[in-house]
């Protein structure tokens, strides 16, 4: 086998240089990963949005959540769940409970990067989600779909509609079941996060403006709207 390849007008000797081979799955994970964000990408003028690019963070060892508040005309809170290397995500008109008989809607939206678990800032006026947000939970989660101890592969578990999941944050904890009521030809799917009955029954207020702090900063919504003002 040759070991020396002309490019150009010049001659490279490959044993000089450190190749690494990724397995074809590396390659289809990734191509996965890009299809997923090319409607978050689309939709977005990074020279004129903070939110990241992203596409490049691999996985931890666990799966991360996230749940950003999200100030916009209506005040809401966005669900995302990371997998298979993108955070699937639904927003939350009311945002998550801790009351095992409350119901609360989250309407599916388009896959983000993972380097948005991290994003706090001010979305501008002219792209999607123009206002402001903070990461008002974070944290690692579990999947317990159908048995906790052999649960049903995450993206099965949406594909089916019905998503066991054991939420590891600073506020938002224990189990939720995620269950899809409603699937439209627009993409546009309608599913309900209800608290499952265990000891964190009863762990978040009533209202959620009760704590309204980012748990990386300790910002507020409020906090950054003042901010946007002054400049």
């Amino acid at each position: 086998m040759s070991t020396t390849m002309t490019v150009g007008d010049r001659e490279l000797n490959l044993s000089n240089l450190d190749l690494v081979f990724y397995p074809e799955t590396e390659y289809s994970k990734a191509r996965e990963r890009d299809d997923a964000l090319r409607r978050y990408h689309a939709r977005r003028d990074f020279a004129k949005t903070p939110e990241p690019v992203g596409g490049y963070t691999q996985p931890g060892e666990e799966p991360v959540f996230v749940i950003q508040k999200h100030g916009v005309t209506c005040l809401h809170y966005d669900l995302r769940l990371e997998v298979n290397g993108v955070l699937k995500s639904w927003s939350m008109p009311s945002g998550p409970s801790s009351d095992s008989r409350d119901r609360r809607l989250a309407i599916t939206t388009e896959d983000h990067p993972l380097e948005y678990q991290n994003f706090e800032g001010v979305i501008p006026r002219g792209q999607p989600g123009t206002g402001q947000v903070i990461v008002w939970d974070h944290g690692t989660y579990r999947n317990i779909t159908d048995d906790p101890d052999h649960p049903t592969p995450m993206a099965q578990a949406i594909e089916d509609g019905k998503v066991g999941i054991l939420f590891e944050g600073s506020k938002v904890r224990g189990g939720y079941a995620l269950l899809c009521m409603y699937r439209a030809d627009d993409q546009r799917e309608d599913w309900l996060l209800i608290k499952l009955r265990d000891e964190y029954v009863g762990s978040l207020p009533e209202d959620l403006e009760d704590r309204p702090e980012s748990v990386l900063t300790g910002r507020t919504v409020k906090d950054l709207r003042r901010l946007a003002k002054a400049r």
